[in-house]
């Protein structure tokens, strides 16, 4: 089978997991990086033997006709990145968030339908070997055919700090708004991946940190349009007794009229029918790379797609619905009101 081509625009903290995750997929071949900054560029070529750097996204597209584009930049450069790709036909795989606001993001989502680009939005945590293996348990209704209700708890412990966020992603701390922006529309597609869609959102976020200027604390209830109820209570704040906190992310407890899932931050999973003793259901995971190599799984569900022209889990067109979510969390916060969402 002939490789396809890719390159790919972005050289910070995240980047080295997607270049890590390309190298080992098999007939792919990351032929060049850009970024503004051509050391950078050139840094990354020579980590992950990559032939060319360049200083220059659309000479990058011109010169190498690839079959497909990574973009792993901040969400305020991605439409412009994206409109520069659909003008040469490359495909797009994104980062999320995919923009910074709804509207520029039902614009984006527009112009790639009126285009014969396909694109993808990289939301890894869907790939977690957890949650694929949480969604097989759900729909094979091993705690019953009825839903109650989802919880997940996140304790990251990395943002308590005066450097909040350390030398990681210290840009953190400059974001107007940060937990459900950055992180928290993840575990928004995670429920809607494991329940479904959401009607409505009630929400409390705060700032614990005085040193950084967005949400660190979340507070979310969610209802289903199936009748599940859900809440995240989540803070980038206080510390997590796990050796990895940065794993799953969180725990999370799903309810049924048979009994009750748990995932554990270890990536355990256990059953507890009702009437039961709770037991360990075993299934296979790596740790490598990032959170269960969930890149890997994503970045190859994004070639295989594009090779037999199966659906995108995370097309663009679909992810808008997180970030109409996402969107409601906030307005919720604002007013202090429940939200439906459309």
């Amino acid at each position: 089978m002939e490789k396809l081509r890719g390159v790919a625009v972005g050289t910070g903290y995240f980047s080295q997991f997607q270049y890590e995750a390309w190298n080992r997929l098999e007939n792919v071949d990351i032929v060049a990086v850009s970024s503004r900054r051509l050391e950078k560029a050139e840094a990354i070529c020579k980590q992950f033997n990559i032939l060319k750097a360049y200083d220059d996204f659309e000479t990058m597209l011109i010169s190498e006709k690839p079959d497909f584009v990574d973009i792993i930049t901040p969400p305020e450069t991605h439409t412009d990145f994206c409109r520069i790709a659909i003008k040469h036909g490359v495909a797009i795989i994104c980062q999320k968030p995919l923009a910074p606001t709804y509207e520029e993001s039902m614009a984006l989502a527009k112009a790639i339908k009126n285009s014969h680009v396909r694109m993808m939005v990289h939301e890894n945590f869907r790939f977690q070997p957890w949650h694929r293996e949480i969604k097989k348990l759900l729909n094979q209704n091993i705690i019953g055919h009825k839903l109650h209700t989802i919880n997940l708890r996140m304790r990251m412990g990395d943002g308590w700090q005066e450097d909040a966020y350390m030398n990681r992603q210290p840009y953190f701390r400059e974001m107007p708004q940060l937990l459900i922006y950055e992180t928290g529309v993840h575990f928004i597609d995670v429920f809607r991946y494991l329940i479904g869609d959401i009607s409505q959102v009630y929400s409390k976020l705060k700032t614990l940190n005085s040193n950084i200027k967005g949400e660190d604390f979340a507070w979310v209830n969610f209802e289903f349009k199936n009748g599940v109820l859900g809440f995240l209570d989540a803070n980038r704040f206080n510390e997590n007794t796990a050796d990895d906190p940065r794993l799953t992310f969180g725990g999370i407890w799903i309810e049924g009229n048979k009994g009750t899932i748990r995932l554990f931050d270890d990536g355990t999973i256990t059953i507890q029918l009702l009437g039961e003793k709770e037991t360990k259901h075993d299934y296979p995971f790596e740790k490598i790379n990032f959170a269960g190599d969930c890149v890997y799984n994503t970045q190859k569900h994004f070639i295989d797609c594009l090779r037999s022209g199966a659906p995108f889990e995370t097309d663009v067109q679909a992810y808008l619905d997180n970030i109409m979510v996402q969107e409601a969390i906030y307005e919720s916060n604002e007013t202090g009101l429940p939200i439906k969402i459309n």
